[in-house]
């Protein structure tokens, strides 16, 4: 009878169970948001409305795409940085948001790299040449390289914004091919491809998925992809490596699933779960590419994603020193 006494008392010292850890049980019991950096239409939003409609499935709540657009992608990325580590917001962030920024501003309102938790690698995104068949005479690379080469500093290239992938991507190859090329950024991929298009720029690095439409409706050549092999969403289109004469030439960034620092272990577990599921499945694996591009993650662990991240810090770094990009 005492001891029966003594755990009825224990119980009642103890009271009910702290609101935090009933919220992880039954999390998700709110909608759930994702948030993006860039404006609607770039890849970033095309991959989270693409996934949050099979996760919401999985999770049994509304999943929503919200995107904050500005500086880089800093303005979303701050305020996942600083929300309550509650599950309900995550942000479908880039090697650009979490790697670049790093070396490409003075200084950010958050740490890339601790203010944050990593939940799963999302795949790794190439970017493509293009350049307007109808407003210039180029159909190979061999023949941009030639007129880049007739006339030093004349030929202009778009990007999405100083020091983002594009930029760099562009940065990379004319330093390859001793090129002396003229960067004029737009503030996100719309600007971009439309300077492309009505004649403004004279070739654009931009990613696969948002470059298809363009491509197939004729409206820009692609002259070659970023990375080691042809992408098959792009079927016929030679890497640049070897469609310009630059051997091992590769620049491809990432896309990542991040939640607020401190998001519990268990929330993270779940999260992780439910997207490599859907990452695994037939129909969105085929999505992703041949229609976007995208090389799916060999390592979906949170741990293998922190990995990843660790070790584009310092690599990004050095292709943003040497490009001599920098944002105030």
């Amino acid at each position: 009878m005492l001891r029966g006494a003594t755990i009825l008392l224990a119980l009642l010292l103890a009271g009910p169970a702290p609101a935090q850890e009933r919220a992880q049980e039954a999390w998700p019991n709110r909608p759930v948001t994702i948030l993006g950096g860039f404006p609607n239409g770039a890849g970033t939003d095309i991959y989270a409305r693409k996934l949050a409609e099979p996760l919401t499935r999985a999770l049994g709540q509304p999943v929503v795409v919200d995107n904050r657009s500005g500086a880089g992608g800093n303005i979303a990325s701050d305020a996942v940085a600083k929300a309550r580590p509650d599950g309900t917001l995550f942000l479908l962030g880039t090697a650009g948001t979490h790697a670049i920024n790093a070396a490409l501003y003075r200084s950010l309102p958050f740490d890339p790299l601790r203010d944050v938790t990593h939940v799963i690698l999302l795949g790794d995104v190439p970017n493509v040449l293009l350049v307007n068949p109808e407003k210039r005479p180029w159909r190979h690379c061999a023949d941009l390289l030639a007129a880049a080469r007739a006339r030093p500093g004349a030929l202009t290239y778009a990007s999405t914004g100083n020091g983002a992938s594009t930029h760099l991507a562009a940065a990379q190859f004319a330093a390859a091919a001793g090129l002396d090329l003229l960067h004029v950024p737009y503030r996100g991929q719309p600007g971009a491809i439309q300077a492309l298009l009505s004649g403004d720029a004279d070739l654009f690095f931009n990613q696969v998925g948002p470059s298809i439409g363009p491509v197939t409706q004729g409206q820009a050549l692609a002259l070659g992809v970023t990375v080691a092999r042809p992408v098959a969403a792009l079927p016929g289109v030679p890497t640049v490596a070897e469609a310009c004469g630059l051997p091992g030439f590769e620049s491809s960034t990432w896309y990542g699933l991040f939640g607020p620092p401190g998001l519990p272990a268990a929330i993270t577990r779940r999260m992780n779960a439910e997207v490599a599921r859907i990452l695994a499945s037939p129909e969105f694996r085929t999505w992703l590419v041949e229609s976007q591009g995208i090389t799916p993650p060999a390592d979906t662990s949170p741990e293998g994603f922190r990995r990843v991240h660790e070790a584009d810090l310092a690599r990004w770094a050095e292709i943003v020193r040497r490009s001599g990009a920098r944002v105030d």
